[in-house]
């Protein structure tokens, strides 16, 4: 999404044990969009502590249903299938947050959503459809990759496509304008 704006940047492995530090913030409680934004902040921390100099954009999504479940990324195909059972014919939110630090601390941040309404889906539909899309998808909140079939599984869609890609990509344009990062 940045190359396709026009945003240079280097892309970085924050190296955060994910696994572990959502575990930390659910045991803390945290609801889908503190675990979002402190996920995204975790990251930009991380990798903006060795480079005092540049703007580090982290960034997180969570899945999570209307009960405060919330998905995590499939482990396997069999686990892929459960989720669009759980998603099928019911409406979830898709909470992505972005996080910008600048050496080792946080200067900028803004958590949006997206409503999704998954339509019905029959078995056969999933198993099609995890047919074409596994394994890319297994690195995908929510098993969708909405740029792709995914936009399949949907009969509504209440916010914006940055936010449902990963990236609230207007406001992070909006901020880097502010820092004269990108002229205005």
């Amino acid at each position: 999404m940045l190359t396709a704006a026009g945003v240079a940047f280097e892309a970085v492995s924050a190296g955060v044990d994910e696994e572990s530090a959502k575990a930390a913030l659910l045991g803390e409680g945290l609801a889908a969009r503190d675990m979002a934004d402190a996920l995204a902040e975790m990251k930009a921390i991380k990798v903006s502590s060795g480079d005092g100099q540049a703007l580090v954009l982290g960034c997180d999504s969570v899945v999570a249903l209307d009960d405060g479940t919330m998905l995590d990324k499939p482990r396997d195909r069999t686990e892929a299938e459960e989720h669009l059972r759980r998603l099928s014919g019911k409406r979830h939110e898709l909470v992505s947050a972005a996080v910008i630090a600048e050496g080792g601390r946080p200067v900028w941040r803004v958590v949006d959503r997206a409503k999704m309404h998954v339509r019905s889906l029959s078995d056969g539909f999933i198993a099609h459809y995890l047919d074409r899309e596994w394994p890319e998808i297994a690195g995908c909140v929510g098993c969708y990759r909405i740029e792709g079939p995914g936009a399949q599984l949907f009969s509504r869609i209440e916010g914006s496509h940055f936010t449902v890609l990963g990236l609230p990509l207007l406001p992070v344009l909006d901020y880097l304008r502010i820092r004269r990062i990108l002229p205005s």
